[in-house]
């Protein structure tokens, strides 16, 4: 009777400990599985930007073809371009604080090819020259793809810092180092609808 009891005893702690590890290891695995989806979102976003990144020596090259253009403004593309490259990001370490360099130093170069493009207004040959415009065109689908990529960067990390901070998964979350990924937020001011006067 005795033997029995511990038998029992026995088989009943086997089937816990069975249970713990298939809850343990199917949360580790899916977070895994999670944390591998938001890196390689994150490689699509550095991708889009790097494709844009590669467009603009063309451009400048381009534009720096008509002698009376604004050097002023062609140096502050090259030096955001420079900036916005430098800023590189480990996809295992996307703290909020390292995130919003990077947004802030890819935010500098739009702005600085926003610039470029007002200033183009000015050059009608240059605007008409068939090489600005299909490098024109193809910023254009690059700064769309990058709108795109961070959005389901965001899907991508809202999912996993969700499903890391759930019960139980907050306690393998901690107990494995899993950390939450940052988000791309709208640029400052975005909020604001632009005041056009005519």
């Amino acid at each position: 009777m005795k033997i029995k009891k511990s038998w029992i005893v026995i088989g009943v702690i086997v089937i816990i400990a069975l249970i713990v590890y298939g809850s343990i290891k199917n949360t580790y695995n899916k977070m895994v599985e999670m944390e591998q989806n938001v890196e390689a979102q994150w490689s699509n976003v550095e991708n889009v930007y790097q494709r844009r990144a590669d467009l603009i020596p063309n451009l400048v090259s381009t534009v720096k073809g008509y002698a009376d253009f604004e050097q002023e403004t062609l140096q502050g593309v090259i030096e955001a371009r420079s900036k916005a490259t430098q800023t590189n990001i480990d996809a295992n370490n996307l703290s909020p604080e390292k995130l919003q360099q990077f947004q802030e130093n890819q935010s500098a170069l739009s702005s600085a090819l926003s610039r470029l493009m007002v200033t183009v207004e000015r050059y009608p040959n240059l605007k008409a020259n068939e090489n600005f415009k299909q490098l024109q065109s193809q910023l254009e689908g690059a700064e769309n793809r990058i709108s795109v990529e961070r959005r389901r960067f965001n899907e991508q990390a809202r999912s996993y810092n969700t499903y890391i901070n759930q019960f139980p998964q907050k306690l393998y979350a901690n107990l494995f180092d899993f950390e939450e990924k940052a988000y791309f937020e709208a640029d400052q001011g975005a909020e604001e609808a632009p005041n056009v006067e005519f």
